[in-house]
């Protein structure tokens, strides 16, 4: 059953450079309907490092999409240390609050090796990043809404059909295909909202 009160974020990577980063954060956090919000926190340049890793040493995609994963881990503690009132979260199976009113942070790792274990979980490549994974965890978490924070503009009207080259990555329209009706995605450039 889908919660009615449940909102996935997405922080993209390129928005860690902004010094007010955790002012931004915070009030774009007032404006969502009251409820839980769980962050996934983007891949950025330690995602980076990894892509570079793997050019230098052909870590192959496998390898590769487990490092970045494990950097997403790693950012979660980041956003964490900017918001420490923020609790992290392995997944539902591991959290009795997981559904809490309360802003929560996924700690990427757990959550995504859990779910190696469904039959449909996200294949291991490159063209499959954080925006593909935001997808997987709003589906997992029955999510009523997904926010993509992005340092850019970005329109969903038909997701499941239209590619949005340099704001979601190659797989997303696949996986926003796979989603069950009832949850809505949505980019927002933090970098133009407000600070209030």
């Amino acid at each position: 059953m889908r919660s009615n009160t449940y909102t996935v974020v997405k922080v993209g990577g390129s928005l860690y450079q902004l010094p007010d980063l955790r002012d931004r954060l915070r009030a774009f956090l007032t404006t969502l309907p009251a409820g839980s919000v769980l962050l996934v926190p983007g891949g950025g340049a330690a995602a980076d490092a990894i892509r570079a890793l793997d050019r230098i040493h052909q870590l192959g995609e496998e390898t590769s999409h487990w490092l970045a994963i494990q950097a997403l881990s790693l950012n979660a503690a980041f956003l964490q240390s900017l918001l420490p009132e923020a609790h992290l979260v392995e997944g539902r199976e591991n959290s009795a609050n997981f559904f809490a009113p309360k802003l929560a942070i996924l700690d990427a790792l757990p959550f995504f090796r859990a779910d190696e274990a469904r039959p449909d979980h996200l294949p291991h490549r490159w063209e499959v990043t954080s925006d593909s994974l935001a997808v997987r965890a709003a589906v997992l978490c029955e999510a009523r809404e997904l926010i993509l924070l992005k340092s850019t503009d970005g329109s969903g009207a038909d997701w499941a059909t239209t590619n949005q080259p340099g704001v979601v990555d190659a797989y997303f329209a696949e996986a926003v295909a796979q989603v069950p009706r009832g949850l809505s995605v949505r980019v927002v450039n933090l970098r133009s909202q407000p600070i209030r």
